[in-house]
């Protein structure tokens, strides 16, 4: 008798894209887009295309190594909550030497591009590899471990923007610090659902530091992303669409706010504000391009 699709094992080249989350783009989308906001201001414009393609790919195998890591410093804890036992690492899809063969796979890709970036662009992705590494162990000693990978998300704008001019300037900072507080909001949501399951294991996330507070502190990270973002418009001197896109996005963000705070939201709400800011964030990256051409 021929045995259920249920019984057969994953295809190896299934287990391993998922490994990657390539089977997830929107995690991936996430982190393209502060990237691109970089480029696009640094470069007041459109970017050189060679270093567009530099820093696409580079996102995309960088963010393939963080989640290996990510499963490998996890492969004992993923079992054990609902969303991630299905991982190949903790299914036991794939074998450990194969995902540390992976991950050395994906550093080194992003190694061979670096070589198109300038010393102080090197320098970044060579101080960004520790903090990937180390962001899946600070849930175990620090209370609110989304500010680690948030730290980790504001490389995607630092490389990219010094790679265009060579230099941090404020605006670089106020972008950076942006990416920052949304990166703690979107994330701080995408840790909700899991917040049963770690208090059981005694690991920590945002979502169990603040608590009932949880979407107060969502909002308030998402109005100070607003803040700094008006304050990069005006010291770059973006025009009247980029404040009509950012106008926007506070009002979805607050209303993202207020959902949180209704009494039992229903679960798929968590991964509708994730995509949702994946959209608004092409949303802002149109009106950043807008600001400067118009």
């Amino acid at each position: 008798m021929e045995a259920s699709s249920e019984s057969r094992p994953e295809p190896t080249w299934r287990a391993v894209l998922r490994l990657m989350r390539w089977d997830k783009p929107a995690g991936r989308l996430i982190l393209l887009v502060p990237a691109l906001w970089a480029l696009v201001l640094a470069a007041r414009g459109i970017p050189p295309l060679p270093l567009l393609g530099v820093v696409v790919v580079g996102t995309v195998v960088t963010s393939a190594a963080g989640c290996i890591v990510n499963d490998l410093w996890d492969r004992d804890i993923d079992p054990q909550v609902e969303r991630t036992r299905t991982r190949p690492l903790a299914s036991k899809s794939l074998s450990v030497p194969v995902a540390i063969a992976l991950a050395i796979a994906a550093f080194l890709c992003a190694y061979g591009l670096t070589g198109y970036l300038n010393a102080l662009s090197y320098g970044l992705c060579v101080a960004a590899v520790p903090v990937i590494v180390v962001y899946p162990l600070a849930k175990r000693v620090f209370p609110v471990p989304q500010l680690v990978l948030a730290i980790a998300w504001g490389f995607a704008v630092l490389i990219p923007w010094t790679a265009v001019t060579g230099a941090l300037e404020l605006a670089t900072w106020l972008l950076w610090g942006a990416v920052v507080l949304w990166t703690l909001g979107f994330d701080t949501v995408y840790a909700i659902p899991d917040r049963t399951f770690d208090e059981k294991l005694g690991v920590n996330s945002s979502a169990r530091f603040f608590g009932a507070h949880t979407p107060l502190a969502v909002g308030s990270f998402f109005v100070g992303t607003t803040a700094l973002l008006a304050t990069l418009g005006i010291v770059i001197g973006l025009a009247w669409p980029y404040w009509l896109t950012l106008v926007a996005a506070l009002g979805l963000w607050l209303r993202q706010s207020y959902l949180l705070s209704r009494y039992n939201p229903p679960p798929k709400l968590y991964g509708q504000i994730f995509r949702q800011n994946v959209g608004l964030g092409f949303l802002l990256l149109a009106g950043m391009g807008l600001g400067i051409w118009v």
